[in-house]
């Protein structure tokens, strides 16, 4: 008897989602550093101020000094870390152990941040702050398994899978840090990395009245304002970094465009509302001049026209244009009524919140060029 005929539709096999390729880890792993920094910064006056550590576990709850702020804020700031961590763990095949194991890995964090500002002088340790992340934690990852039990997360990695391939979680991670980068003001918009001019000046309070002192980076560079033109160039290179970007991930280019087209306006609106929490709503909109307008548009003609290259073309032409943007900004200083804006912001009680958008504006592009160094580097694997 002859064997049935098999059609090439049934001899396909059928799509596998990959357990160890997850953005989770890495969205866990980087917002945990960021809950580091924010309940620790700012990183100075450390000293044993006489209290034994665990005074604070057996305090009255609640403290004498609370608010709903401070409520809210700590559930909402670790209820992401259980999400990541459960999702990762789940990814990973520990399905049953994972919101247990979420929820004891941020509490654990907590504790250790708590214990911590013991001795940071500027920072109060509370039970109630235990708590509350505690319960943050265990909120995200149960949130986590729901959406896992009810096939959420199974369609969002497929999608995923079908975005960006398997290899595209790096670029996720920082086109989702992206916009939290351009929260915090910036001298130019999209201006990310400016960081020559304020390390100087950190180096200078550091080696002062030493023999270093000469070696100095701007000892002997006078630093020029950007004109009209460069400002445009900062403005259009800036905006299509995070193109290129999503690009080396996203192969098809109708995908392309949608996410081309999602990031610029992503961008704009983002960095309205920065301007709006720095210099009020009626403000929103007095970054936007001519050059940023040239700049913008400038940027979306260029992301149109790196639609039709392959996915390692536009990584090396990243790289590229992150050397030349970063090689203008900080060939620039800072203006004055930027340092006033500065002053605004690094003051008050959000400190903690603008203070991570700073470091991040600072970074992103650093870790986005080391990122592309090493997709660029890596050996094309066969078809």
């Amino acid at each position: 008897m002859s064997e049935p005929a098999v059609s090439e539709a049934d001899q396909r096999p059928l799509p596998v989602i990959s357990m160890r390729h997850t953005t989770a880890w890495p969205l866990a792993l980087v917002y945990a550093m960021l809950i580091v920094f924010a309940s620790l910064f700012p990183f100075d006056g450390w000293r044993a101020q006489g209290i034994e550590p665990h005074v604070f576990l057996f305090a009255k709850i609640p403290p004498p000094y609370w608010t709903w702020f401070d409520v809210n804020t700590n559930i909402v700031g670790y209820a992401p870390l259980g999400f990541f961590l459960a999702l990762a763990l789940m990814r990973s095949g520990k399905p049953w152990l994972a919101a247990p194991l979420a929820f004891a890995a941020g509490t654990l964090l907590s504790l250790s941040m708590e214990f911590l500002q013991i001795y940071l002088p500027r920072r109060v340790p509370s039970n109630l702050d235990l708590v509350l992340n505690a319960a943050g934690t265990l909120i995200g990852a149960l949130s986590a398994v729901l959406l896992e039990k009810l096939g959420a997360l199974s369609r969002w990695s497929a999608f995923r899978s079908q975005w960006v391939g398997e290899d595209g979680a790096g670029v996720l991670v920082l086109l989702a840090l992206w916009p939290f980068a351009l929260l915090f003001p910036a001298a130019v918009p999209f201006g990310l990395g400016q960081v020559l001019e304020r390390l100087d000046d950190g180096l200078q309070d550091l080696l002062l009245s030493t023999p270093f002192e000469a070696w100095l980076p701007l000892g002997d560079f006078a630093l020029t304002p950007l004109s009209m033109v460069s400002e445009m160039l900062c403005v259009m290179l800036g905006l299509w970094i995070p193109c290129l970007l999503a690009y080396c991930a996203v192969q098809h280019m109708g995908r392309r465009a949608l996410a081309g087209m999602l990031l610029v306006a992503t961008g704009v609106g983002v960095t309205a509302l920065s301007a709006a929490l720095s210099w009020g709503p009626v403000h929103a909109w007095e970054w936007v001049d001519l050059p940023v307008r040239l700049g913008v548009w400038g940027g979306l003609g260029l992301a149109v026209i790196a639609l039709p290259a392959s996915r390692r073309m536009c990584a090396v032409l990243l790289l590229l244009v992150l050397v030349l943007h970063l090689s203008i900004l900080n060939q620039a200083p800072t203006n004055v009524y930027f340092a006033q804006t500065l002053q605004a912001w690094e003051q008050g009680r959000f400190i903690r919140f603008y203070g991570l958008g700073q470091w991040l504006g600072w970074l992103w592009p650093y870790v986005t060029l080391a990122y592309v160094v090493v997709r660029v580097s890596r050996r094309r694997q066969p078809a």
